[in-house]
């Protein structure tokens, strides 16, 4: 009898191993629907800050296959290395890029002034679920950008990657003392270090107080040539091609729903672009009248880490947001009414993003100007339909 009982207790527990070996080799079912919500896998947390480091000697790489036909990775004089757009006066790309903090809430801000001509434009979370803009000029002018705010932390990484000044008003106590003890202070332009007219200027507009300060791009770059810093800059790391890369699915409806706004890009065939929309108004530009739009629209996600930066004292308690943008993360690049899945890299200070396919080649954005939206690595803020 006891021999029967341990026969069978010998069969149930080699049955239940069976069946979890058969269920842990199972595929997963792969999930299909119209408007498709992008998951991407998260990537570590509190990922350590790449510190500057001395420029490699070059060394002699073998070939392995020939360039694509037509990605330009290394720039002629009179190309934009930011958009790979050819300019009528390269003259202007001997200036220093400038990165200017553009408000987006409340949205009695919009229309805001300049972000059409801008070459790229960060979206990222500000704090209490609002988004912020940074926008880096450098192959156009912009009389009146604006209204201009308030720099939080993802502003210590924009201008070590485009080596750029920093135009903003405002900032935490914590946030200020990091830009004022970085490695680009003296590219720092703000009124908490000094500056004033004609670098900034109050323009009345019916709005808030705070939404009534204005730059403009000729102010800033005068400023950068008194102090002798509006040189040109090594701007390699970005890669474009007129046509679309192999590998793409249609996309022509993107969405990015933040917390506390939600952003829609539309594909228009008939232009190649992208038009704009926020909270389901179209998004214009005051200075020019026209709708937003972007040759390339890049959703980037990286680890957004709580600090211990108080942002507002009186407006909730809020704490400033780190983005973790260094090391490497999941990207999706639509450009073309497609999307392109693939993976961002930047391993030290100094490099700029660069973005590469599955494969690990070159992920090439159309020439043009192009909008980041930063989101969680955790998050799943995007959507987009075919």
């Amino acid at each position: 009898m006891k021999s029967t009982i341990r026969n069978l207790a010998a069969l149930i527990v080699l049955s239940l191993a069976l069946g979890l070996v058969g269920c842990r080799g199972a595929p997963a079912p792969t999930p299909t629907a119209t408007a498709v919500s992008t998951l991407v896998p998260t990537v570590s947390t509190n990922t350590p800050r790449p510190q500057p480091m001395p420029t490699p000697a070059p060394t002699a790489t073998p070939t392995v296959e020939p360039t694509p036909e037509g990605l330009m990775t290394d720039f002629p004089p009179d190309v934009d290395p930011l958009t790979g757009e050819k300019v009528t006066d390269p003259k202007v790309l001997e200036r220093r890029p400038l990165a200017i903090k553009v408000s987006n809430s409340p949205p009695v801000v919009r229309p805001q002034h300049g972000l059409s001509l801008a070459d790229l434009v960060f979206e990222h979370y500000a704090e209490g679920g609002e988004t912020r803009f940074t926008a880096v000029f450098l192959s156009r002018d912009a009389s009146r950008v604006g209204s201009v705010r308030s720099a939080r932390l993802i502003d210590l990484e924009i201008p070590a990657m485009y080596r750029s000044a920093l135009a903003f008003s405002g900032a935490s106590a914590g946030v200020k003392r990091k830009i004022r003890e970085s490695d680009f202070f003296d590219r720092a332009i703000s009124p908490d270090f000094g500056a004033g007219p004609p670098q900034f200027v109050r323009i009345p507009n019916g709005k808030a107080y705070e939404h009534t300060l204005f730059t403009s791009t000729e102010a800033l770059w005068a400023e950068l040539d008194k102090r002798g810093l509006n040189t040109r800059q090594d701007l390699t790391g970005m890669a474009f091609m007129v046509t679309p890369p192999s590998g793409g699915r249609p996309a022509t409806q993107i969405k990015v729903a933040y917390t506390g706004n939600s952003v829609t890009w539309r594909y228009v065939a008939d232009s190649g672009r992208y038009l704009r929309w926020d909270d389901g108004a179209p998004l214009t530009d005051a200075l020019t009248g026209e709708q937003i739009s972007a040759a390339n629209v890049i959703v980037v996600w990286a680890n957004h880490v709580q600090t211990d930066i108080l942002e507002d004292v009186f407006g909730g308690g809020h704490y400033s947001i780190q983005i973790q943008v260094w090391g490497e993360g999941p990207v999706r690049l639509f450009r073309d009414g497609q999307i392109y899945e693939g993976k961002w890299v930047r391993q030290r200070r100094e490099d700029m993003l660069s973005f590469v396919d599955q494969e690990g080649k070159p992920l090439a954005l159309k020439p043009g100007n192009s909008w980041f939206q930063l989101i969680p690595s955790d998050g799943r803020e995007l959507s987009y339909q075919p």
